[in-house]
């Protein structure tokens, strides 16, 4: 029987074979972003290429997502190699659509390709049969949690429940036979190292917005209007105005949008929307948080008369990542990269993602990859080094799942065994529905 270092050979061998192909891939889906839930031609590249591999799968889950499935020769637990299908909305960035403003900000487009590169490792002769277990290729809509009016209008018409997509896979039972799960994700901020590992990060709600107000001639007739915009910016002052009340081990972040100002230069606007996400390190401290926006919504409206109408939505869960599985990635770094080629800043990070969600009900690891410059979510950010980006994550997750399933995975039971999960599924998802709430307020 082959050994694991004879095992993961073979897969990098086989990536490299496909190098060409694999980098292909993210680069096809760079020049063609679509945000999330709408990436029906990302889905069905993906769809194309398992085809092209042989690897049965499903499609068409939470809208887009696809899940592709490969057998080793026993039985044994499920791993997950994850990629994002899902680009941002950044219209100055230097490769958006120049009609939608949609642009792979992130670099999703490279864990698409390093999810299907991980597959064609394994896939490689002789591998599959002596592993005992699963691996799932899962292709996941929708990370980025933008668009929440038009999401909430899906929300609406039942074509989903969750606005982002792993959680939308853990209500529909994407994840059930799932044990474990590892994604890697590009950076452009990792001091020269190939490989970093970060701590903690927020979690949060979203909240859509509406104030009312009243139509009238804005030269001759103000009096006889109800400004909405001028409510809506007395709220932005008084969320403002909390953020002395914020301790900063909770690490809140607030940070609104206004999508709709009003309609006419010469009327008095009428409906003005806003977006926002309320962020925190805690449930506790979101919850609060979220208490003093809603607080301030509700005070813009009574000063001007408006009405508001608050939606507010389930985000992110704060994110963690499983210590054990982070040992595996960081002993296959070494032997990949070399000794010093990953980057440890494990301090508390301020952003967000729906990885959070999966580590409340499963043990997650997302390393972050070199390969990008420019600022994440900016105009800027793009995909440099492929080979650093999409080839190398896509050997680490293969050689990773090696590890976890060769030897009767004795590996992936062992991290099962020692991994206190924070909640069940029905726990999850009973706790996420908590932050649902819609009211009316007449200012």
């Amino acid at each position: 029987m082959s050994t694991r270092q004879e095992l993961k050979a073979l897969a990098c061998r086989a990536i490299d074979a496909r190098r060409d192909e694999i980098v292909g891939v993210a680069r096809a889906i760079y020049v063609n972003p679509e945000p999330g839930f709408r990436e029906t031609g990302t889905a069905e590249h993906v769809a194309r290429k398992f085809a092209e591999l042989g690897v049965p799968f499903e499609s068409g889950i939470a809208m887009t997502g696809l899940k592709g499935r490969l057998q080793g020769g026993a039985a044994g637990p499920c791993i997950a190699i994850m990629g994002e299908l899902d680009s941002h909305i950044v219209p100055g960035h230097l490769d958006a659509n120049p009609h939608t403003g949609w642009a792979h900000a992130c670099g999703h487009n490279a864990q698409i390709g390093s999810m299907l590169g991980a597959g064609a490792g394994l896939l490689a002769d002789g591998v599959l049969p002596v592993l005992a277990g699963r691996v799932a290729l899962v292709a996941v809509p929708a990370e980025e949690y933008i668009e929440i009016e038009y999401r909430n209008g899906l929300r609406k018409q039942n074509r989903l429940e969750f606005l982002i997509g792993k959680p939308e896979f853990i209500r529909l039972g994407a994840f059930d036979d799932v044990d474990m799960a590892m994604l890697c994700h590009t950076a452009s901020d990792l001091d020269g190292r190939q490989i970093g590992f970060r701590g903690s990060s927020n979690g949060s709600v979203s909240k859509f917005i509406s104030f009312i107000g009243r139509a009238a001639h804005a030269g001759g007739r103000p009096h006889d209007g109800i400004n909405a915009l001028n409510a809506a910016s007395l709220a932005l002052q008084g969320i403002a105005m909390q953020r002395e009340t914020f301790r900063e081990d909770e690490y809140v972040r607030i940070h609104p949008i206004i999508t709709r100002g009003g309609d006419s230069v010469s009327s008095v606007p009428a409906l003005v929307t806003m977006e926002t996400f309320v962020r925190g390190r805690t449930v506790e401290a979101i919850q609060a948080a979220n208490a003093k926006v809603d607080r301030a919504l509700r005070a813009g409206a009574l000063a001007i008369g408006a009405r508001v109408q608050i939606t507010t939505l389930p985000g992110y869960m704060p994110s963690f990542y499983d210590e054990n599985l982070v040992d595996i990635i960081k002993s296959n770094a070494r032997d990949l990269m070399g000794t010093g080629c990953y980057e440890e800043r494990r301090a508390h990070g301020t952003g967000s993602t729906d990885m959070g969600d999966l580590a409340q009900i499963m043990p997650v690891v997302q390393p972050h990859v070199a390969g990008a410059t420019g600022v994440g979510h900016g105009a800027d950010y793009t995909i440099v080094d492929y080979e650093q980006a999409v080839i190398n994550p896509a050997k680490l997750m293969a050689m990773s799942a090696i590890d976890l399933l060769a030897d009767g995975a004795v590996e992936a039971r062992r991290i099962m065994t020692e991994y206190k999960t924070p909640m069940t599924r029905d726990q999850y998802l009973q706790t996420a529905r908590s932050f649902c709430s819609e009211e009316e307020f007449a200012g």
